[in-house]
């Protein structure tokens, strides 16, 4: 971002700069990298992530074109907004989808627990306990990462790059 010093004002202010192909921008995706023009394309690359996008200079919008998901972002002149509307039958889908999957395979295990219990005092009275909380455990996290590819989170992104990165480097 460009700031200019206004001589009869002291304060700086910050000139809004419209969205072009000479300039870099933050990724809209990671918020780490820049997305700088790619050459000879009409398209935009980000330094960390990778990801491929392409620019609308008019309505001074981006979208991602590497993703399974129609993504897209406004430029204010200052940052990304996005411009992505959820199809709200998806995402009703999505939690749905969610819920079962953390509800459904604890209520049969703790059912189980209850139904057909441990030997009062037997040495392995504690592992219906256990077996349940590990299947709540694993089945939550398995719906965290429906829900961060789902809304393509910030911080999960850049993990993911990160984690990548590292792996490569192996």
């Amino acid at each position: 971002m460009n700031v200019k010093l206004d001589p009869n004002n002291l304060s700086a202010k910050r000139e809004f700069q419209s969205l072009s192909y000479h300039d870099s921008y933050i990724c809209p995706i990671c918020r780490h990298g820049q997305i700088a023009e790619l050459t000879l394309m009409d398209a935009f690359a980000c330094s960390f992530c990778r990801h491929i996008f392409t620019a609308n200079l008019q309505n001074q919008t981006v979208q991602v074109v590497d993703s399974a998901q129609p993504l897209s972002w406004r430029w204010t002149g200052r940052g990304w907004q996005s411009t992505h509307r959820d199809d709200p039958s998806l995402t009703a889908v999505v939690w749905f989808v969610s819920l079962v999957l953390v509800l459904l395979p604890g209520s049969i295990v703790g059912l189980m627990a209850y139904l057909f219990p441990p030997l009062p005092g037997s040495l392995w009275s504690w592992f219906p306990l256990v077996w349940l909380a590990c299947t709540f455990g694993v089945h939550l996290l398995m719906v965290g990462w429906l829900i961060a590819e789902h809304y393509q989170i910030p911080l999960y992104v850049a993990s993911r790059v990160r984690i990548r990165g590292w792996l490569d480097r192996s």
